[in-house]
């Protein structure tokens, strides 16, 4: 049986990321403020404990965990692989974040905990094969690494002993001021184009534009715009560097993005309903946001989308940096 546990690393500049081992999830993360003080930007329930809990995980909310084997939506009860189908655990005729027990409700293994001068973690979490539904034995890793610089670099990586779709991310929610709600941050996605989804949030395998729409988010603007609706969307990325930048005037923070994966999956919820968080913190409408760095949702299913197929001899990487600075 697999016990809890969790870990703090911190940099020179007091930066600090804590990690728990179930779901390999960032507890908390926090970064230096242009009031020379820290805040607390990512989203996180007032224990450890809390994350365990039926009720919580029922809720689906991820907070800060690590999304496996398969972030996003997987369509058709399932995918096929060399005209072998192999069906997938669904809710609603819909396979979310890898099913019912995904790699966010399993305990990770800390491999190694670094506090020196380059302080890192590294956890590993072993799949069997048909876990969920999905082919193969698979070896996953997650390393959080802190720089002086103020950056987390969180890298995915995964070998497996058969072809099988993977595409795994962080599901941290960010929000700058420490409290309240996102919507006065500032935000720009270097982007212009997103998928089209069905009422089931699915995609439907069309690319369409957001030039001059409510998805186009090319240039830095309030995120609560007059036209904002809620965010549950893939943006396909026109650079992956500095892909998406967020900014809170409050605590002068500002995070940019860098990551080698195709695709943002932006996500604003609009309450998190009656969650206890952290030190007492209290959030308002649209409380958070996540940047969830990944391949296309529902790429087993859609021919036109970048393939998500690992094979045997191959290593999957998913390499992601949120820098912060005061401005």
């Amino acid at each position: 049986m697999s016990s809890l546990k969790t870990a703090i690393i911190s940099n020179k500049n007091g930066m600090e990321l804590h990690v728990s081992n179930f779901g390999a999830t960032i507890l908390s993360l926090k970064v230096p403020n242009k009031q020379n003080s820290l805040t607390e930007v990512v989203v996180g329930l007032s224990s450890p404990l809390d994350y365990v809990k039926s009720d919580y995980l029922e809720d689906n909310r991820c907070l800060g965990s690590s999304i496996g084997r398969y972030a996003g939506r997987i369509s058709g009860g399932g995918f096929s692989i060399d005209h072998v189908f192999y069906p997938l655990t669904q809710r609603q005729d819909i396979h979310l974040h890898g099913g019912f027990d995904g790699f966010d409700k399993r305990y990770w293994d800390f491999d190694t905990v670094v506090r020196d001068d380059n302080p890192m973690m590294t956890l590993s979490y072993e799949s069997p094969h048909l876990e969920e539904g999905y082919p193969g034995h698979l070896k996953a890793s997650v390393t959080y690494q802190l720089l002086d610089s103020n950056a987390l670099i969180v890298t995915y990586r995964a070998e497996t002993d058969r072809t099988t779709p993977v595409n795994l991310t962080n599901h941290a929610y960010f929000n700058l001021n420490g409290k309240g709600s996102v919507l006065g941050h500032q935000l720009q996605v270097q982007s212009d184009q997103f998928l089209e989804v069905d009422s089931q949030t699915v995609p439907t395998g069309k690319i369409l534009t957001s030039i001059d729409s409510e998805m186009d988010r090319s240039v830095l603007s309030k995120l609560g715009r007059t036209d904002f609706k809620g965010f549950d969307d893939t943006f396909i990325l026109t650079s992956q560097q500095d892909c998406a930048r967020l900014i809170s005037e409050e605590t002068g923070i500002e995070m940019t993005v860098d990551t080698n994966q195709p695709a943002l999956v932006v996500f604003t919820p609009e309450t998190f309903g009656s969650l206890s968080f952290k030190e007492g913190l209290v959030y308002s409408a649209y409380p958070a946001i996540c940047f969830e760095a990944q391949n296309y949702p529902d790429a087993p299913n859609q021919d036109a989308f970048p393939s998500s197929l690992l094979e045997p001899g191959d290593r999957y990487e998913n390499k992601t940096t949120f820098s912060f600075k005061t401005v």
